[in-house]
């Protein structure tokens, strides 16, 4: 009887392990199942597939659905991300492609190079001027297209600096560099080429107009002085008091016309060769003297006078017709600026290493947003007094007393006070 006991034990002992390992391996087979899904799924989205999803199981165990879960929205997340970052390629594809266009459609060339001077990068316009096109242009040497006017190239200061296109000999080109701040080691350069052959044939064409029409207005306007110059000495007959003083003012008008295209015929000669001065020794009392009574006629028409009056008479060494046309502007610029009947002062003096001749008006002024200008080719503030100017006779005074070695400054409050002030080096006179 207990035999028997014991075999029916053991007989239900094995039936139970069966079905214990039945189960067991039913449940490591699921997870065998699941865990090669979640491999399946992992690889999917290593190789770019962000549209994989773990199905949910129709009889969930609360620790898969976890871990599904959590993988199905780190697969939406990364899904959305994909998309973010697409748009912002197409939008950074469309910028580029923007700047690119925008680049290409400038006149200026452009070109990149490194610090060996080979070119990494060019635009449309400077292939064209070069006359190699496509990547034949990548990695050569820049000097193999230019010829820089010195043999020393400065990268790093290069401001509008003529240079020749080999393969476009008939064009004028000016060329600029800038260094790119790149937060690698190497050095490379942005160059733009400037094509200036019309700029430079409209300012040829302008300056030769300007010169050859000042040159040739002069002839007849000399000759009018001349025949002015006759009736007053009564060539030509007797004249009345009321006429002499017509010719007189005509007189002077003819004068300022003269001045004016004298100034501008100087100006251009500025241009093409300097200014050339043929010094003398000149006593300042008696020059300045003489300037004052031949523009005294002038300012007596305005109701004002030129009041000079003289100090120790100091020598200095300068040119005595260049230095008569800078007084004779700045004493005319006071006359037209002056609204008031106060006199125009001349002075002269001395300061360290200079003399100086100073000359005041009491009238207008000069607005402090305008000093800056006024010594501009072509600025004059008589436009906005609506009078007659070129603009020419302060820049021409400023660079002959330049040329001396001097400077003009001036010092001005509106309505109040106005002083024009030249400087002269004091240098030793010339010897008689």
């Amino acid at each position: 009887m207990a035999w028997y006991l014991i075999n029916i034990s053991i007989i239900l002992i094995f039936i139970a392990l069966f079905f214990i390992t039945r189960q067991t391996n039913k449940r490591w087979s699921k997870i065998n199942d699941y865990l090669g899904t979640v491999t399946n799924t992992v690889n999917s989205i290593r190789y770019g597939n962000l549209t994989t999803k773990i199905e949910r199981p129709e009889h969930p165990n609360p620790t898969y659905q976890n871990v599904t879960d959590s993988i199905n929205r780190m697969v939406e997340t990364l899904n959305d991300r994909e998309k973010m970052i697409v748009e912002y390629q197409a939008e950074l594809m469309r910028q580029n492609k923007l700047l690119e266009s925008v680049i290409n459609s400038l006149s200026d060339g452009i070109l990149i190079i490194n610090e060996q001077m080979h070119i990494l990068r060019v635009t449309p316009n400077v292939s064209n001027w070069f006359g190699t096109k496509g990547e034949e242009i990548i990695g050569r040497d820049i000097r193999e297209f230019l010829q820089f006017e010195d043999d020393k190239i400065n990268l790093n200061r290069m401001n509008l600096k003529n240079v020749f296109v080999k393969h476009t000999p008939t064009n004028n080109f000016v060329i600029s560099s800038i260094k790119l701040s790149v937060d690698d080691n190497k050095k490379r350069y942005v160059l733009i080429i400037k094509d200036v052959t019309n700029e430079r044939e409209i300012e040829t064409l302008k300056e030769d107009f300007v010169a050859t029409l000042t040159h040739d207005l002069k002839v007849p306007i000399v000759a009018e002085a001349n025949i002015l110059d006759l009736l007053l000495d009564g060539k030509f007959g007797p004249i009345t008091d009321r006429q002499q003083f017509a010719l007189h003012n005509m007189k002077n008008s003819n004068k300022e016309l003269l001045t004016l295209v004298q100034i501008v015929l100087e100006t251009y000669k500025i241009k093409d060769g300097g200014i050339k001065l043929n010094r003398e020794n000149i006593l300042l009392n008696e020059f300045i003297s003489k300037i004052v009574d031949d523009a005294n006629t002038i300012a007596d028409n305005s109701g004002l006078k030129i009041a000079f009056k003289p100090q120790r008479n100091i020598k200095v060494a300068a040119d005595p017709l260049q230095l008569e046309r800078v007084i004779k502007n700045l004493i005319n610029n006071a006359i037209y600026h002056s609204d008031t009947k106060k006199d125009i002062e001349i002075t002269i003096g001395e300061i360290p290493n200079f003399i100086t001749i100073s000359v005041i008006d009491f009238g207008r002024g000069i607005a402090q947003k305008d000093i800056t200008m006024i010594f501009n080719k072509y600025y004059s503030a008589s436009k906005k007094f609506r009078k007659i100017g070129t603009g020419l006779g302060l820049y021409l005074s400023q660079q002959i007393i330049n040329a001396h070695g001097g400077e003009i400054t001036v010092d001005s409050e509106e309505n109040v006070r106005t002083e024009f002030c030249v400087k002269l080096p004091l240098v030793n006179p010339l010897s008689f």
